[in-house]
């Protein structure tokens, strides 16, 4: 089986991490393969911010929370938190930051390392406190979260493939 394929079908969320930060050239290769991700038009209608500051990361996690009504730590202990904002200028933005998320995910397993999409993000950045967390440090425009890709080394094994559900594809002879 192509090797590609073999990575899409062997990825899983990880909801168990390490604490111990992530190399930073293993998260700039993670970033860079979701910088690929196909976009709508070539307009590359998303952005990232990476965040290792865990003063920050431990902040967004409280307002992720915040957002669920629970108290809990909604990025399950992973270390490095890459957000995924769209430019709500661009039409197909929303994909595009979909796409970025799952090509990070992939890239991540490829490497050994855990990964999960987090919600959220929409509600977290449409806060006055995500938008002046954003304006700190540095992001300009109209910007709406899609997802968090939360990164780190598992700790523990991974769950197993789960049975995929039956009659999801329709064929057109």
């Amino acid at each position: 089986m192509n090797e590609v394929v073999q990575a899409i079908l062997d990825r899983r969320s990880c909801k168990k991490y390490k604490d111990k930060m992530l190399k930073r050239e293993d998260i700039e290769e993670i970033i860079h393969a979701g910088l690929f991700a196909a976009s709508g038009m070539g307009k590359q209608g998303a952005i990232i911010v990476a965040i290792t500051n865990k003063e920050v990361r431990d902040q967004l996690s409280k307002m992720n929370a915040e957002i669920m009504h629970a108290n809990i730590d909604p990025f399950y202990g992973a270390p490095v938190v890459l957000v995924v904002l769209r430019d709500k200028n661009v039409a197909t933005s929303i994909y595009d930051g979909s796409l970025v998320m799952g090509n990070m995910m992939l890239a991540a397993s490829a490497k050994g390392i855990g990964s999960c999409w987090i919600h959220r993000a929409k509600e977290e950045f449409d806060s006055i406190e995500g938008k002046a967390l954003l304006k700190k440090i540095g992001v300009e425009g109209e910007y709406e979260g899609v997802g968090h890709c939360i990164l780190g080394y598992p700790d523990g094994p991974l769950h197993g493939v789960v049975e995929r559900k039956a009659n999801r594809v329709y064929w057109v002879d």
